[in-house]
């Protein structure tokens, strides 16, 4: 995705543009459930030449490896600095995904696969069966990181039968396992600009578009989900405008596609939480876009949290809730939302919060001394969703929509 360019260095405190406010009502547009002509959708979507990002003159993906190093926009950093973190070990990059300098399905998934590409290409040369054990070892830590993510697994896995399968030779294996890491973080950047192609036409001219988290392209390698269909439609020619939940208790929503949208040029607000329902109860939101960590075979979705209360709301309102996702976010193995393992974080990301002081200085302050509970995601049920988008066209949300997504996917070189 590209970021407008800028001078170099880091942004001052408060540089970033004020975003438009929200427009007057309007009249509320028809959006089809699910009329894509899914057979016309490429196996790339839209040109690779248009999906990149540009910062300070220079493109990057959200995550990538150099040499035995993953590397990795620091997203803790965002929205007042731009910086790159330099994990030089696996174990480091999975600290960096458990402390969420890495977040997003897609962003994980990648940084998964190239951790454990990592911990094959730094295993001790004694022996297959004892890069075998360094291997397994480093997988089940890189796994215990973040539980609800499917990409996460998913390239874990894709990346150990890889190495695995060129037993014994362990040379071969490393080559293999950084092959199928490199592989994967392609894919995901192919099939989220294909997601944008998918939904575009979901977004009619002068459309508002409500977005829960951050599901753009800091959340992927590249393009996003949720905000892909935005970013296709501004290159069509449209001019949506989108209304950001602020999604505490982290704020990516404030932090993160905030900061994209403002590069990008695609006017935007920032709301509270709690304010979605007012918009879409006077008519002023046309269409609900957001992305997925899971989706069960059923249709049911795991988000982040707050994801639930929008899907109930747009139903009230008549408004089309979409889910934005590849299909290494679904987990056929998983037969309902019920069998989501949900991730609790720790306390203090609801008890204390950051933000900048006029000096420039980032300070964290504690909101209350009170117990606090902090689920990370919450499950939509299928039957408040109008539509999944995926990178093969809209599919229903429901055990015959996923499969017939996934034998879509299947079907496509």
């Amino acid at each position: 995705m590209r970021v407008r360019r800028r001078r170099r260095g880091r942004r001052e405190a408060g540089e970033q543009r004020t975003p438009e406010g929200p427009r007057a009502p309007r009249t509320a547009v028809d959006y089809p459930q699910s009329s894509v002509d899914n057979a016309a959708i490429g196996a790339h979507g839209i040109a690779e030449s248009a999906a990149r990002m540009i910062v300070h003159d220079r493109h990057y993906q959200t995550v990538w490896l150099e040499g035995d190093a993953v590397v990795l926009i620091d997203q803790l950093a965002l929205p007042h600095s731009f910086a790159i973190k330099r994990c030089a070990t696996y174990r480091e990059t999975a600290e960096a995904i458990r402390g969420m300098l890495v977040r997003g399905a897609g962003a994980i998934g990648a940084a998964a696969g190239y951790g454990l590409a990592q911990a094959a290409l730094q295993a001790p040369d004694a022996g297959w069966p004892t890069f075998a054990r360094a291997l397994a070892e480093a997988r089940q830590h890189l796994e215990a990181t973040r539980p609800t993510a499917q990409n996460l697994f998913y390239a874990t896995r894709r990346v150990f039968l890889a190495a695995t399968g060129a037993a014994p030779e362990v040379a071969a294996a490393r080559h293999s396992a950084r092959l199928a890491a490199q592989q994967i973080a392609a894919e995901d950047a192919a099939a989220c600009a294909s997601i944008g192609a998918a939904g575009a036409h979901l977004i009619g001219e002068g459309a508002t578009v409500l977005t829960h988290c951050n599901a753009g392209w800091l959340a992927f390698v590249d393009w996003g989900t949720a905000l892909a269909p935005v970013y296709a439609a501004v290159r069509r020619g449209a001019r949506p405008f989108v209304l950001v939940d602020e999604t505490r208790p982290r704020c990516q929503g404030s932090s993160l596609t905030a900061w994209e949208l403002a590069h990008e040029g695609v006017p935007h607000a920032v709301i509270a939480d709690n304010a979605a329902g007012y918009y879409m109860q006077r008519g002023e939101v046309q269409v609900v876009i957001v992305g997925a960590d899971r989706i069960a075979a059923n249709g049911d979705v795991a988000n982040k949290i707050g994801t639930y209360e929008k899907a109930v709301v747009a139903r009230d309102n008549g408004v089309p809730f979409y889910v934005a996702a590849p299909l290494t976010t679904i987990d056929p193995a998983c037969s309902s939302g019920r069998d989501i393992p949900i991730e609790e974080r720790p306390a203090e990301e609801l008890t204390t919060m950051a933000g900048l002081t006029e000096s420039g200085a980032v300070q964290r302050i504690r909101l209350t001394h009170s117990p606090a509970r902090n689920p990370a995601f919450d499950v939509t049920p299928a039957r408040l969703i109008t539509g999944l988008i995926t990178p093969h066209g809209i599919f229903p949300a429901t055990a015959a929509g996923v499969a017939a997504a996934l034998t879509a996917g299947a079907a496509t070189p």
